[in-house]
């Protein structure tokens, strides 16, 4: 007789069991086990039928709603597979007020339950629904009250210097609570704004790191949207900035704070705040004016020469004859301006003062392009070691033919990339090395591009311009020509060929 009064009630009420932890941390302390095993005691007092288990371990309970254990449970409740919910506390079914109205209302609508164990809620009564809905506001009120402690400790520890989370930026690696370049990528992030002050281009940036076997951390190619992004990342002049966004919402975007809740930490600089500037300059300028930058100039100066107002100095079509201002339209002839550079050129080979202070430059390049081979070469040599722990796994038989092939192929394309490029840079090196090692060969090569001037075509003069000119400021009755980096007549051939093979 009692076997089949069981029965009956086994088939009334068949429920399941929801288990849910927030973190992985929460799953050891908490213990999943010690929840089911309190759920099953329950069920076993009231003669119910547990007929399902549903496991949400390390899920937090912001929103479950949408979790697959979520609606596997909802399914069964529907099919009538359940008629209850057991759970040990309301916490452990979700933290979010809708979501855990939205749960008593499906539950409801289905003529279910809710059994919370710990505020012994049974939502079948008026009261246990009234009951549920107060203690469900005061969960979300809870965990709304931590949120709240979590972001006003946020401005705190970044002031303090202290790190808030998440991985260092491309260029720079996490040592304790401190952000210091990576010796591995910070060359990379270099000759990226290096490119991209020559080309002016970000996805010809992208193109010429990937070609030369660069990659991002993660192994993937570097797009214009990546180049972009690092590039107005302002770590790479040593400011780190913190606390200055906020979300709008779950799977709403980010928005920038009020300018006074920045806090701005200095960390080691890449590159120098100029080169920042300037190349971030040039991307506000293209978002302006929405045009492809870096076509081919059809003036010797064009995008070098400014106006004392600061504005770039332009041929109109109307007058090609001169540069012109087109703010406080300052004029200069084209031609006077090209004289004047010739003459400037001659000076500068002429004092020993701007040669000594070339070859410092030239010395500082020189070190650079070194650090970017040195990058390389590491970067080889972790590729093989990938590649050979690769080959041994598949060897071993823990990888398949296709799974060796989807790892293996990425590494090889990378490895073909790098030993193309890495030779050819090894060679600029060793022919700067070569340059640098003689001061008699270098002045002599100055005074023989001087007198060169007048006979190269205006593809040699724009590259050498290109290179050797930071800026042209062109004032009243006053013209300042900043010289950088002056690169020798046989650079300028090699330059140029290796444009014409480009194109």
């Amino acid at each position: 007789m009692r076997s089949s009064k069981l029965s009956e009630v086994d088939e009334k009420k068949r429920v399941g069991l929801w288990i849910r932890v927030s973190t992985d941390m929460q799953v050891e302390s908490e213990s999943p086990a010690h929840h089911e095993k309190r759920g099953r005691y329950y069920a076993e007092a009231k003669c119910w039928t547990i007929v399902e288990v549903y496991r949400l371990e390390a899920q937090s309970g912001k929103s479950v709603m949408n979790h697959p254990e979520t609606q596997r449970m909802l399914n069964d409740l529907r099919s009538g597979r359940i008629t209850g919910l057991i759970f040990s506390k309301l916490a452990r079914l979700a933290r979010n007020t809708r979501e855990l109205l939205e749960f008593a209302d499906i539950f409801r609508d289905l003529d279910a339950d809710l059994i919370s164990l710990q505020e012994s809620i049974d939502t079948s009564t008026p009261a246990g629904r009234l009951f549920y809905t107060m203690i469900a506001a005061l969960t979300q009120w809870e965990r709304e009250e931590i949120a709240e402690r979590v972001a006003a400790s946020v401005p705190v520890r970044a002031r303090l210097g202290k790190s808030l989370g998440g991985a260092a930026p491309f260029g720079y690696r996490w040592d304790g609570h401190d952000l210091v370049p990576d010796m591995t990528e910070a060359p990379i992030r270099k000759l990226m704004y290096e490119l991209f002050l020559t080309h002016q281009r970000k996805k010809v940036v992208a193109r010429m790191l990937n070609e030369a076997g660069h990659r991002t951390r993660k192994g993937s190619r570097f797009t214009d949207t990546t180049v972009d992004r690092l590039l107005k990342c302002p770590t790479a002049m040593g400011l780190r900035r913190a606390n200055y966004t906020r979300t709008l919402g779950a799977g709403r975007k980010w928005v920038l704070k009020p300018r006074n809740e920045w806090v701005e930490i200095p960390i080691p600089p890449i590159v120098d705040r100029e080169v920042w500037n300037r190349a971030n300059a040039i991307l506000s300028e293209n978002r302006k004016t929405r045009k492809r930058s870096g076509r081919p100039p059809i003036q010797l100066f064009a995008g070098i020469a400014h106006c004392q107002c600061g504005s770039k100095m332009k041929v109109p079509s109307s007058n090609r004859a001169k540069y012109d201002c087109p703010k406080c339209h300052n004029k200069i002839g084209v031609r006077d301006l090209e004289d004047i550079f010739h003459y400037q050129l001659k000076e500068f080979v002429f004092s020993q003062s701007d040669v000594v202070s070339y070859l410092q430059s030239a010395s500082e390049t020189l070190a650079d392009k070194q650090q970017l081979v040195d990058a390389l070469q590491v970067e080889e040599t972790k590729l093989r070691a990938e590649m050979k722990k690769v080959y041994q796994l598949y060897s071993a038989g823990d990888i398949t033919s296709e799974g060796f092939r989807d790892l293996y192929r990425p590494l090889e394309e990378q490895l073909k990339e790098l030993t193309i490029s890495l030779p050819d840079l090894q060679g600029e090196l060793d022919f700067m090395k070569i340059q640098i090692a003689s001061q008699d060969e270098t002045i002599s090569e100055f005074q023989n591009l001087y007198k060169r001037w007048p006979s190269l075509t205006f593809d040699e003069k724009r590259l050498l311009v290109e290179h050797s000119v930071e800026r042209i400021s062109i004032g009243t009755g006053e013209i300042d020509i900043e010289l950088g980096y002056l690169p020798g007549p046989s650079e300028v051939t090699a330059s140029m060929q290796r444009g014409n093979t480009d194109s």
